[in-house]
């Protein structure tokens, strides 16, 4: 956490240049940020990085699968992670559907464009308030109604496939992430969320019972429990995973 009254020194990188001055300049009308240095590249703000303290780092609009000069978004993140002590990452982009990307180099917010400046302001906020100490738990971020949310992993308690989305489901909400159903069963396996259905993942841990009907396989999940249907080709896995899980086997 930044000490009280401790003024940022922020990176804005951003190959558009329209886009970067914006930043900068909604950057300089909050008076907990100091000095701002921009860069038009990956490759050169890590340069910047090399030789200078910087707080936070602001990345905008370019994200793995899209690329600037030298090496990409996410890219730049991990070796930035490697840093005896990383600055904090607030990825800015018009692509909702890289919030799982950003949530794994642990990125302190993911805001959507066109940016508003009260949630840019809302972004230096965690930023000071952030934790340079790694998570005890994994967040996902969510947007909804223009405002970016963050989401612990662990109160997951199943996840829906929606087409190209995936619903997240909590006890007391639910949340639609524009991310593939498949690419999370494959993000989240080590997390224990396993697949019992062609459009259902399920947090093992969330399990409360397993009940079994006529060869019909239905679990409960979260509180108030909520019964979802296994299917006939998932039932012995699931049933064996839970076995180990509890067992610690």
């Amino acid at each position: 956490m930044t000490a009280p009254g401790t003024r940022l020194r922020a990176l804005v990188v951003d190959d558009e240049r329209p886009a970067l001055d914006e930043l900068v300049y909604l950057l300089s009308q909050d008076p907990r940020v100091g000095e701002v240095l921009t860069s038009d590249s990956a490759t050169d703000g890590l340069r910047i990085l090399q030789e200078a303290e910087v707080d936070v780092v602001e990345w905008l609009g370019v994200l793995m699968d899209l690329q600037m000069p030298g090496i990409s978004g996410i890219e730049l993140a991990q070796v930035l992670s490697r840093f005896r002590e990383p600055p904090r990452i607030v990825f800015v982009t018009a692509h909702e559907g890289h919030a799982v990307e950003a949530f794994d180099v642990r990125a302190v917010d993911y805001v959507l464009k066109p940016v508003r400046a009260e949630r840019l302001a809302e972004a230096v906020r965690r930023v000071l308030g952030a934790d340079p100490a790694p998570a005890r738990d994994s967040e996902v971020a969510v947007e909804r109604g223009g405002v970016t949310r963050f989401v612990n992993r662990s109160d997951i308690t199943h996840i829906e496939a929606h087409g190209d989305y995936a619903r997240l489901h909590t006890a007391g909400d639910s949340y639609l992430l524009r991310v593939p159903l498949s690419t999370l069963e494959e993000d989240w396996a080590d997390a224990g969320f396993v697949r019992i259905h062609r459009s259902l993942l399920v947090a093992l841990a969330h399990v409360r019972e397993v009940r079994m009907d006529g060869g019909r396989c239905t679990v409960l999940v979260g509180q108030p429990p909520v019964e979802l249907v296994v299917s006939r080709r998932h039932t012995r896995e699931l049933r064996e995973l839970l076995l180990r899980n509890r067992t610690g086997g």
